[in-house]
């Protein structure tokens, strides 16, 4: 690649770069020079599964194991037990060594599935955080400014609210910061959201004679309800473990407008070459549930290899396109004839978890039912999650919320 086609691969899907000519300047003295760009991520384990929204910035490391630059994968054990009070407007309950150890564990196998472990330099932020003197500590504080760190948009928030801030918050992204020291990075890269705390890193690590690494952060990854961050809590996402089928299910059900944004974060294809996606649906030259099922294969391969992605893509056509119900859809019979709310129906079958997710299972469009035993089904989506329900008038009913189908029969 030129120097020209390096920035652009490095750069590609990128929020922000800072500061992007020290990115260029760094890139030409490591081709002059033979010395690989050491390039970090640094990552808290507060959670045990990584879905699809954590790969974004992973993917981003990989850019740069791709091009033969050092990929540090950093495990924040002890940062982990502090909280990262970025996006927080309360202070952040404690993990336990014990809860870190056992998140940690898991992540490596996970992020291996885009790294490679050969060519990773996996490290624990316990090796110096944790044998760190008083001293030592005090000494980085005075490196840094209160009036400064209250500028952040959390803290200020919390302090307009007359909310607490732990002193503990206040030292997190100081700590972080020392990574980067430790490390000797060139890159690092993040969230846009951690930019706050990527900032500090690039300004202590000047504080400590050393040059300030360059920043990338990158987006936040949409959900599959294409309107809030991909996350857990809210049920929008994909992990990364999940079956193959089951990533492929949901990657079809998103709209065609977060398509194009999935391509660019979630796989290699270039800005032009999406772009030419783009005009061929729009003149007509192409489908989008085509070019859906081409970002599916794309994703599940990356974690299940190339025959997962054919079989998930097979599974889904037979069950979906050709609308066939399975051979072993999921049944359950109920012996209440009393009429009842859709969304509690949903939850008391347990299609939902609960009764909000039920409500907001059928405004985001993702349930539909089809009345008697018909092969293919007469599906027709619901949108009144308070719709009621008689069931002397649909004795059996099938219904699909996202890709999971349930037949129910009402009977005495």
């Amino acid at each position: 690649m030129t120097l020209d086609e390096q920035v652009a691969y490095l750069t590609k899907g990128a929020e922000e770069t800072i500061r992007a000519e020290e990115l260029r300047a760094r890139l030409e003295r490591s081709a002059k020079t033979g010395k690989p760009l050491r390039a970090y991520l640094g990552v808290d384990p507060t959670a045990p599964d990584l879905h699809l929204g954590h790969t974004v910035v992973i993917r981003k490391l990989k850019h740069f194991q791709d091009l033969g630059h050092t990929a540090i994968f950093l495990i924040g054990d002890f940062s982990a037990m502090i909280g990262d009070p970025t996006g927080q407007s309360e202070t952040r309950p404690p993990l336990s060594r014990e809860q870190v150890d056992a998140n940690a564990r898991t992540y490596l196998d996970q992020v291996f599935k885009i790294l490679d472990p050969q060519k990773t330099e996996v490290r624990y932020n316990s090796e110096w955080l944790g044998k760190m003197s008083s001293y030592e500590v005090v000494r980085l504080c005075g490196h840094y400014r209160l009036a400064r760190m209250l500028e952040r948009e959390d803290f200020r928030s919390r302090l307009d609210k007359n909310l607490p801030i732990a002193v503990h918050e206040l030292l997190y992204p100081l700590l972080t910061a020392y990574d980067a020291v430790m490390l000797q990075s060139d890159v690092e890269l993040g969230a846009t959201e951690q930019k706050f705390n990527l900032l500090v890193h690039r300004e202590i690590q000047r504080e400590y004679g050393l040059p300030s690494e360059t920043i990338l952060t990158m987006p936040i990854l949409v959900g599959l309800d294409g309107a809030k961050k991909m996350s857990k809590s809210l049920g929008n996402t994909v992990g990364i473990a999940e079956a193959p089928a089951e990533m492929f299910g949901k990657l079809m059900s998103i709209s065609d407008d977060l398509m194009w944004r999935y391509y660019l974060l979630l796989t290699d294809s270039s800005q032009p070459e999406i772009q030419s996606m783009k005009d061929s649906v729009s003149g007509n030259r192409a489908h989008p549930m085509d070019l859906k099922k081409h970002l599916a294969r794309l994703v599940v391969a990356d974690f299940h290899g190339e025959q997962g992605a054919t079989q998930a893509q097979a599974d889904w056509e037979a069950q979906f396109q050709e609308e066939a119900l399975p051979s072993n859809i999921e049944t359950r019979a109920s012996s209440s004839l009393a009429p009842i709310k859709l969304f509690r129906l949903l939850t008391n079958l347990g299609l939902t978890e609960n009764n909000s997710l039920a409500q907001r299972k059928v405004k985001e469009g993702a349930v539909s039912m089809s009345v008697g035993e018909s092969d293919p089904p007469n599906w027709q989506r619901l949108t009144d999650p308070a719709w009621e329900i008689d069931p002397r008038k649909y004795p059996i009913v099938i219904f699909k919320v996202g890709r999971r189908m349930m037949k129910v029969r009402f009977q005495d």
